[in-house]
């Protein structure tokens, strides 16, 4: 099994086995925390040699830089994979919608990718504070 994508985006489609991205990102920018991301999404590509064919899970988790979870729970997934006669690979892609991710505070967050319960990679992701631009001081101008 080998990870071809696995990007967080704004959007994501999967048209005729085709994997469609839109805006994709590691830094999401905050101006109060907590902070709620209103819709984002995690884009994967999975390709399959012959001889991995069958059932697999996937399991997807957002942690925080000490590894907790940040979602209530993890996200799991499965899918049989399944070879034509003249096949000899397979790519599945998989699109998981998120709403609402809320972020404590600022900081550096992971999303932590496993497929058949071993850690393949981690998405970094960094969550700023939106600077906020002082008040000019008496006899300043904008």
């Amino acid at each position: 099994m080998d990870i071809q994508v696995a990007t967080l985006c704004d959007a994501a489609t999967d048209y005729g086995g085709k994997l469609n991205i839109l805006g994709t990102f590691d830094t999401i920018m905050a101006a109060q925390f907590p902070a709620l991301h209103p819709q984002c999404s995690i884009a994967l590509r999975l390709s399959f040699s012959r001889i991995e064919e069958g059932r697999h899970s996937l399991r997807v988790s957002f942690v925080d830089e000490d590894g907790h979870s940040i979602m209530p729970s993890n996200i799991d997934l499965s899918a049989d994979i399944a070879f034509p006669p003249e096949g000899s690979s397979l790519s599945r892609n998989f699109i998981i919608n998120i709403q609402h991710l809320k972020f404590e505070r600022p900081g550096a967050y992971a999303i932590d990718i496993a497929v058949d319960g071993r850690h393949e990679m981690s998405l970094p992701l960094q969550v700023r504070e939106v600077s906020k631009p002082s008040a000019p001081g008496p006899g300043t101008s904008c």
